[in-house]
C-alpha cells in the first residue's frame, strides 16, 4: 500500500438527491430516515458515479483517514448564517456567554466551555466552545429516564439567529452523514443500509463550534503557553466526522510516515475524517489518524471550526464489519505498515480494546468524554437546563 502524501478531494454530488429525501423525513425528537425502495432507486439511477465515489471514499479512509468532500448539498446560505452568528456569539462577554455554561446543562451534556475548559490528552486546549447535540424533548423516552448526551440545548438569548442556524446545519450533517456511511457500506460490498438499519439506525449527532482566541489576549499566564495546542494531537471517538473551517486554517493531519501535513481550508468543501470507531470496526482497514489544530487566531483572523460528529446510536452494539478475506488481509497490511513506520499509535494504546464486547457505544462514548470534561464528570445529576427567564437572572 503506497503512503498518501496529502488529501484526497471527493466529489459527493451523487449523494445531493439522498440528502434532500432524508431532510424532508425530519420529525421531531426521530432521526432523519430513507426508505430501502428510495434508496435502492437512486442507486439504480446513479450505479457508475456511486461506485466510482465509493472506491475514492475507500481509498481515502485507506491510505490517510482524510478528505475533502465537494458538493456536499448543504446551502451556503445556511452556512453563512451559522459562521456569522457564531461570530456574534463569541464576541460577547465572558460572563455573558457563561449564562449558558456546561454544567447548567444537565445531563445533556450541552452549552459553553471557556477557554482551557475542554483537555487533549490531559492538556487544556486554547480554545472555548459551544456543545450541540440533536433536540431531544422532555417527553423522549431517553430523557425521561435520565440518559446522559440526551435532552435540549443550551442556547443564548443573543444572537438570536444562532440556534435554528445550529438545528439547520446538523440536520444536513445528519444527512450527509447517512450518505456518507451508504457509501462505505458499498465501496467493502455491504448493502447501503448495512449501518442506518443497525449500529447508526437512531446515530448519536454531536456538534460543536470552536473559537480560538489568540494566546497572547487569554489573562492566564498558563493558558498563553505557546507549547500548547488549539487542539492537540489527538484521534477522534466514532465513525465520521464533518468539519466546516473557516478562512484561517491550522489543522494539521499525521501521515503514515509520522510527517505532519497541512488540511488547508478549501473553499465550499468540508473536511471528512473517521474515528477510532470505524477502525476497530474494520479491523483496522481504514485509519483513525492522529491531528491537531495549531491557534492561527490573531486580532485580525477570528479562527472557527464547526466539527459535525456522526456516531453510532447511544443503545447500539458495534460488530465488527463482516469483511471479505481479501478484506481483512488488506487490514492487516495497514496496521503492519502502520506498525512498522510509527513504532505504536500516538496514544500508546490503539483502538482494538477501545469498545468491551458487552458495551454499547454509549457506555464507550462517555468513558471517552469524561476524560475531556474530568470535572463535569464528575456529577452526573446535574442541574436542568435553565429556563429563558432563569438564564437572564444568572
Amino acid at each position: 500500500m503506497a503512503i498518501a502524501t496529502k488529501i484526497p478531494l471527493v466529489n459527493v454530488e451523487c449523494l445531493n438527491s439522498l440528502t434532500k429525501a432524508l431532510i424532508s423525513s425530519a420529525k421531531p425528537d426521530q432521526p432523519l430516515t430513507i426508505s430501502n425502495v428510495a434508496i435502492e432507486a437512486w442507486y439504480d439511477a446513479n450505479t457508475v458515479a456511486v461506485q466510482q465515489c465509493a472506491r475514492s471514499i475507500r481509498e481515502a479512509f485507506r491510505t490517510m483517514g482524510f478528505m475533502y468532500i465537494e458538493n456536499h448539498g448543504i446551502p451556503q446560505e445556511l452556512q453563512d448564517q451559522l459562521d456569522a452568528s457564531s461570530r456574534k456569539f463569541f464576541k460577547l462577554p465572558l460572563e455573558e456567554k457563561m449564562r449558558i455554561r456546561m454544567s447548567r446543562g444537565g445531563l445533556a451534556w450541552r452549552g459553553f466551555f471557556p477557554v482551557g475548559g475542554e483537555l487533549t490528552s490531559g492538556k487544556p486546549d486554547i480554545k472555548e466552545g459551544l456543545y450541540c447535540g440533536q433536540e431531544r424533548s422532555a417527553q423522549d423516552p431517553r430523557v425521561k429516564a435520565r440518559t446522559p448526551l440526551f435532552g435540549s440545548n443550551l442556547f443564548p438569548e443573543k444572537p438570536a439567529a444562532l440556534a435554528q442556524a445550529v438545528l439547520d446545519y446538523m440536520k444536513y450533517c445528519e444527512a450527509v452523514g447517512q450518505g456518507l456511511l451508504i457509501m462505505v457500506a458499498i465501496s467493502v460490498g455491504l448493502h447501503p443500509t448495512y449501518f442506518i438499519e443497525s449500529s447508526c439506525a437512531d446515530p448519536t449527532c454531536l456538534f460543536r463550534v470552536f473559537h480560538y482566541p489568540p494566546p497572547a489576549t487569554l489573562k492566564d499566564p498558563k493558558l498563553r503557553d505557546r507549547s500548547l495546542w488549539g487542539v492537540g494531537e489527538h484521534t477522534d471517538y466514532g465513525l465520521l466526522t464533518l468539519l466546516k473551517q473557516d478562512n484561517v486554517g491550522g489543522l494539521e493531519v499525521k501521515r503514515l510516515d509520522g510527517q505532519w501535513v497541512a488540511a488547508p481550508p478549501i473553499p465550499n468543501t468540508l473536511v471528512v475524517n473517521i474515528g477510532d470507531m470505524m477502525e476497530s470496526m474494520s479491523g483496522g482497514l481504514f485509519m483513525s489518524t492522529p491531528h491537531r489544530v495549531l491557534n492561527r487566531g490573531g486580532p485580525d483572523a477570528m479562527r472557527l471550526s464547526f466539527p459535525f460528529f456522526f456516531d453510532p446510536g447511544f443503545h447500539a452494539h458495534v460488530p465488527p464489519l463482516p469483511l471479505t478475506k481479501k478484506q481483512q488481509d488488506d487490514a492487516r497490511e495497514t496496521v503492519a505498515m502502520r506498525a512498522m513506520l510509527l513504532q505504536q499509535r500516538w496514544d500508546l494504546t490503539g483502538v482494538t480494546v477501545a469498545i468491551k464486547p458487552d458495551e454499547t457505544y454509549g457506555d464507550y462514548l462517555l468513558r471517552k468524554v469524561g476524560k475531556v470534561f474530568p470535572e463535569l464528570a464528575k456529577s452526573t445529576s446535574a442541574t436542568t437546563p435553565p429556563t429563558k427567564s432563569e438564564q437572564s437572572k444568572l
